[in-house]
């Protein structure tokens, strides 16, 4: 089966696929699924198990997280060429948040099956898979790592506490 010439122009619009090489990418976009979402349609809640990631194709989508009873927080706003979910893909922890569609749309999907297919019939395509993740995280980690410090430090300095000596 031969993925689409657009869906492989969409796929190398998404960070995680800008370095694939062609086969490599054809390799991947015949592992995806398509998952439609009508406007403020729940994708899945913050608790649910979970084994798939997902990239927005079309629409968007919003990831909110519960902070007390029926309040929730809208932490992103996901759009075209964005993906989420890839923490449960790989460790089938639970949900970590609410996603539910912003507007109509449409995602692809890559559950655990996916990824173990691709990684036993085009392991180099699975490398470049996971190559890229190892990226994202390190990313994800600096940039956390560096707003738990602005936190802090704000948290120092509205305490009374000088920060700037030593």
């Amino acid at each position: 089966m031969d993925a689409p010439a657009d869906l492989l122009r969409f796929l190398r619009d998404v960070r995680l696929f800008t370095r694939f090489g062609e086969p490599d990418l054809i390799a991947l976009a015949e592992s995806l699924r398509e998952r439609h979402l009508r406007k403020n349609q729940v994708l899945f809640r913050e608790g649910d198990p979970g084994d798939e990631m997902f990239i927005v194709r079309n629409g968007t989508v919003l990831v909110s997280k519960a902070i007390k009873g029926r309040v929730e927080q809208v932490l992103d706003r996901v759009r075209p060429a964005d993906f989420f979910g890839e923490m449960s893909l790989l460790d089938g922890s639970p949900r970590s948040a609410t996603v539910q569609a912003e507007t109509d749309a449409m995602l692809l999907s890559l559950d655990r099956t996916g990824l173990q297919r691709l990684s036993d019939t085009n392991p180099r395509a699975a490398a470049a898979f996971f190559y890229a993740m190892v990226h994202v995280f390190i990313e994800r980690l600096r940039r956390s790592t560096h707003q738990v410090a602005e936190a802090t430090r704000w948290g120092l300095e509205a305490t009374g506490l000088d920060v700037e000596s030593r």
